[in-house]
């Protein structure tokens, strides 16, 4: 089994589009959307829900107002400003903890004399495993609020590779997160390949060489494709060479199509279409070497 991950340095380059038409032309692929904080695959791909799983991590911390002593012990050692102080009930102040404040240190838990403090894990949202027409889809979506992204991104990034395993599945393609934070990092250790797609911007070659740093540190094989190439061909040829000189491989270009919008709004992959841009992102597809 071999994992491709599709990433990119910002938001808005066509990541996910290019994932869906991998996920058209690949051969019996399992399919993941790891950008959990904000899933789109799900779009393109219209998936049937399966399974269903919530996903806990974390704690928080809930008062029992039946055993609580209004003692203040909680409000005086949080650090985060997560307890609050409420309304008079008996001629005495009652208090309660704020969830979107609630760091879950547990420190209100130790210190509280009356043992009137609950710290169960925190609900942080939910994964599914679906049906698409390209095959199954492992996928997330992460609450408001909710914090462990990376861990959420763990959980479905292992239950993808046990569908592989006990599928025989040859590939598994992700659709990563943006950025190069705990949830990128957590998409792209033990992949086989990552595809950083990019944009000729300024923004886009900065965080390209951020995304480049990343796979170089952890050392994973990495190519890169420059979409909507034709918009600065100067800056293109830029940014190439600097991939280059960062040791990446550089697989093609794809060029402005506005025929991807159109096939969003179908909820079709582009590959599905007779976009003109169809040819480019097949060829990136054969340099891959997954067909």
């Amino acid at each position: 089994m071999q994992e491709l991950v599709i990433i990119s340095g910002k938001g808005g380059t066509g990541k996910t589009s290019i994932t869906a038409s991998f996920a058209v032309l690949a051969d019996r692929p399992v399919i993941v959307d790891c950008d959990v904080d904000a899933a789109d695959l799900h779009l393109i791909l219209s998936p049937q829900i399966k399974d269903r799983h919530s996903f806990r991590a974390g704690h928080e911390a809930i008062i029992r107002k039946e055993k609580c002593s209004h003692c203040g012990a909680c409000l005086s050692h949080c650090r985060f400003g997560a307890v609050r102080m409420n309304s008079i009930d008996a001629g005495k102040t009652t208090f309660s903890i704020d969830p979107v404040a609630c760091e879950g240190c547990g420190v209100c838990v130790r210190v509280c004399p009356e043992q009137a403090i609950d710290f169960p894990q925190r609900f942080c949202g939910e994964w599914m495993i679906s049906d698409t027409r390209c095959g199954p889809m492992v996928h997330a979506r992460l609450g408001v609020a909710a914090e462990n992204s990376g861990k959420l991104v763990s959980t479905v990034r292992e239950e993808a590779r046990r569908i592989a395993n006990e599928g025989n599945h040859p590939l598994v393609i992700v659709d990563g997160p943006p950025g190069i934070g705990c949830p990128v990092i957590a998409s792209v250790t033990g992949a086989t390949l990552v595809l950083a797609v990019t944009e000729p911007t300024v923004s886009g070659e900065h965080d390209l060489e951020r995304v480049l740093s990343l796979t170089r540190h952890f050392q994973i094989p990495t190519a890169i494709c420059v979409n909507k190439w034709d918009i600065n061909p100067e800056m293109t040829v830029r940014i190439e060479d600097k991939a280059r000189q960062a040791g990446a491989r550089i697989v093609g270009r794809i060029r402005y199509d506005r025929s991807i919008t159109q096939a969003q709004m179908v909820e079709k992959a582009v590959v599905e279409t007779a976009a003109p841009c169809v040819e480019d992102i097949k060829a990136i597809w054969n340099e891959l070497g997954f067909s």
